[in-house]
């Protein structure tokens, strides 16, 4: 090509000068470059994982760096939160619908309003939701609450080497239920917080919602709209199900009021929960440094 000058690499040009062709290679590995490559879908990750962090505390949008790393919520103060506070108990619910206003989802929509602005939260939720693989029959807002449902404990679980600092409380399989809770953040009456501020109220919601489509079954005007509803309410059982045995569970270890000594490591203390928590296999009995 005309004018076109072949570059050749410093790497490559030491390996010529020194004779040095059998031994080593111009190009690279990955694994060795110091430097960040640009990854428009691990970089909404990362950018997702610190909003997380500044909805539990961890991180502010007022002052640099580590801001409550400590033990048991003591000293916690919220006036250092004021661009974009902190969430009261550090327990963020992930669920795949809109049940609880602080949830995840709609956190992080408050997050990139005060981050940009009101004039551009609609372009930045559509482009976020393209990086995380949004689905044509999906709204932005539903893109993103299915990757906080499904992905973001997997990846927060990479990232941190199967020691998370953010732990998943999950009902099970059916996804009734599941939430964030902050280990540093974490102090005796948490899970009481999280039975009466979350799974009760969702026992409620959840009741209300078969009572709805009950009756909407039975005003069907169509076989096939009467089948569609019942699936949705056969779906909602199972649900129920699982969260009403999640609800024993929870009132069981609340009543214990389990401390944490984090002095034990993220090991030791994830597995104080039994199934109460996602993933407990990978973290209690996983590899991976403290």
């Amino acid at each position: 090509m005309s004018g076109f000058t072949h570059w050749i690499s410093p790497r490559a040009l030491f390996i010529n000068a020194y004779g040095l062709q059998d031994e080593l290679s111009p190009e690279v590995p990955e694994d060795q470059i110091t430097l960040a490559r640009a990854d428009r879908e691990k970089d909404m990750q990362r950018l997702i994982s610190y909003a997380i962090g500044c909805m539990m505390g961890r991180y502010s949008l007022d002052e640099p760096g580590l801001i409550y790393a400590h033990a048991g919520n003591v000293g916690f103060d919220p006036s250092r939160y004021a661009t974009f506070p902190a969430d009261a108990d550090g327990i963020v619910p992930l669920t795949d619908e809109r049940w609880f206003d602080d949830d995840a989802a709609l956190r992080i929509r408050e997050f990139l309003l005060a981050v940009w602005g009101a004039e551009t939260l609609e372009e930045n939720m559509q482009w976020l939701a393209g990086s995380l693989g949004r689905k044509a029959s999906e709204t932005p807002e539903e893109a993103i609450r299915r990757y906080l449902a499904d992905k973001f404990f997997k990846d927060h679980l990479q990232t941190y080497k199967k020691r998370p600092i953010y732990w998943l409380f999950s009902s099970g399989k059916q996804g009734a239920f599941q939430a964030l809770v902050y280990l540093h953040r974490y102090h005796e009456g948490t899970l009481a917080r999280l039975r009466t501020a979350y799974v009760t109220p969702l026992q409620g919601k959840l009741a209300a919602r078969a009572s709805h489509l009950a009756d909407e079954i039975a005003a069907a005007p169509s076989t096939a709209a009467r089948n569609k509803l019942q699936k949705q309410l056969d779906a909602l059982k199972k649900k129920q199900t699982e969260l009403a045995a999640y609800d024993d569970l929870l009132r069981h270890y609340a009543d214990q009021r389990i401390p944490l000594d984090l002095d034990d490591g993220v090991k030791v203390n994830y597995g104080k929960f039994g199934n109460l928590l996602a993933e407990v296999k990978a973290v209690t009995g996983g590899s991976g440094d403290e």
